[in-house]
């Protein structure tokens, strides 16, 4: 087997800190290069992380043959234009979370995979660890009877003027960098879509009006998803999941560490003690170079990537229609916005 040669455009602390050095761990992927906008940036990136070649522009190493596939955690902003770069170029694409701007976005990106043949993919790292994926056969499998509810938080307190997810335009605030977290786990544990959906949002004008706190309510066929997100609330995050029978909890849902194990919590709902919990523990592992790995397979051996961009099309509905119900005071359903946005 050989391993797929990766890039990374862009030399943010997500990409260095947590996803090459992941990488580097996997048995699929070889790190091969890093760019940057600015070149003594990505040299220094690739001295500290043992990467071969470092680039002094997102172009150059697109142009470069020697990559096969390109990892992309750009702002927000930038996630839709340089995946369409990097497949027009012959590269497989995996980029961050979340896959674009709005519905419009994503549907440009879908033809331009369709287009030139790729791979691509949404990195939701998420849908791959063991303790989501035993989540998701637990409620399949019935241990908490029929799914009724989800109940989601998730949050940090930021106040920088120049980090990105301060900036608007750049596709900040707490809906598109964590409240997807809530969005993508209920679709992915009830395994439907929500029929339509109710938020309200309060906005920070010191940074041009991102939404600060943003609370929605998901009605899915089977039940509600209830969750509130903040860039302005104390650091936490936490995931329920409530059945006719029982109820399951993750404890460190989106952001396990990757040097310790992973818990769930199953209560049978016998009483308000506790006395019917059990714990089912996942030995250390690292979300990420299981992402990884799972998407050079798909690479070497077909087949779709861990989040394919139909799915992440249905997340982005979602959020496009929080936004639009926050501004609205109504209802709005996610399928209206694909609808009308795949007529255009």
């Amino acid at each position: 087997m050989q391993k797929v040669r990766w890039g990374v455009l862009g030399v943010s602390r997500i990409a260095t800190v947590k996803v090459i050095p992941a990488m580097q761990r996997g048995e699929w992927c070889e790190i091969a290069g890093i760019a940057s906008r600015d070149r003594a940036r990505a040299e220094e990136a690739a001295r500290n992380l043992g990467i071969p070649k470092a680039y002094g522009g997102y172009r150059e190493m697109l142009d470069d043959p020697g990559i096969e596939a390109v990892y992309i955690p750009l702002p927000n902003h930038l996630h839709v234009p340089w995946s369409i770069r990097a497949a027009e170029a012959g590269k497989h694409v995996l980029c961050e979370k979340p896959i674009g701007m709005n519905v419009a976005e994503t549907l440009e990106l879908m033809a331009a995979r369709d287009r030139t043949g790729v791979t691509m993919g949404e990195a939701f790292m998420v849908q791959s660890h063991p303790q989501w994926v035993r989540t998701m056969e637990l409620v399949r499998g019935g241990r908490i009877g029929p799914l009724r509810s989800a109940i989601g938080s998730f949050s940090y307190f930021k106040l920088d003027s120049g980090n990105i997810r301060n900036i608007r335009e750049y596709g900040g605030g707490g809906l598109m960098d964590i409240g997807c977290y809530a969005i993508k786990t209920s679709r992915m544990v009830f395994g439907e879509e929500p029929g339509r959906v109710s938020a309200a949002i309060v906005r920070d004008a010191r940074f041009g009006d991102i939404d600060m706190l943003t609370s929605a309510i998901l009605d899915y066929p089977s039940g509600h998803c209830i969750f509130t997100c903040s860039t302005q609330v104390a650091l936490q995050q936490s995931m329920r999941f409530y059945g006719a029978t029982g109820r399951i909890e993750l404890e460190i849902p989106f952001n396990p560490l990757e040097d310790r194990p992973s818990r769930i919590r199953i209560d049978d709902g016998r009483d308000l003690t506790g006395s019917g919990v059990t714990v089912e523990e996942f030995p250390a592992c690292d979300q990420y170079t299981i992402q990884g790995d799972l998407f050079s397979r798909a690479i070497r051996e077909g087949g779709a990537p861990p989040v394919p961009l139909e799915d992440s099309l249905h997340n982005m509905a979602v959020i496009d229609a929080i936004f639009r119900s926050a501004e609205t005071g109504q209802w709005v359903e996610p399928a209206a916005l694909l609808r009308a946005a795949t007529a255009l």
